[in-house]
């Protein structure tokens, strides 16, 4: 599925609550998913880590259709099939 559908189906799915809700609970919801995601991965609780990563890049999508933001072409823009450092692939980068 394409980044731009799954944003679609969530704003399908959740956009009437999300808005009665409003963005700064939305965005607490999304920081909340982000802290599960991490105790998951600290715990080594493999087994759940990707549905953690699926709850944290929903809950994203909530809060970029509060903002109208696209994230597709937002990913594209800062990303364009490139490092958007060096232009390069595989990034050659000097380690961070």
């Amino acid at each position: 599925m394409e980044l731009s559908a799954f944003q679609s189906l969530i704003r399908d799915i959740y956009f009437q609550r999300d808005s009665r809700r409003g963005l700064d609970r939305t965005f607490l919801w999304f920081l909340e998913e982000v802290g599960e995601f991490t105790r998951s991965y600290r715990r080594g609780e493999y087994e759940k880590i990707g549905s953690e990563m699926a709850d944290v890049i929903a809950w994203l999508a909530s809060v970029a259709n509060l903002l109208g933001i696209d994230l597709e072409s937002a990913v594209l823009k800062k990303y364009p099939r490139v490092c958007p450092l060096c232009s390069s692939i595989p990034c050659a980068c000097p380690f961070r």
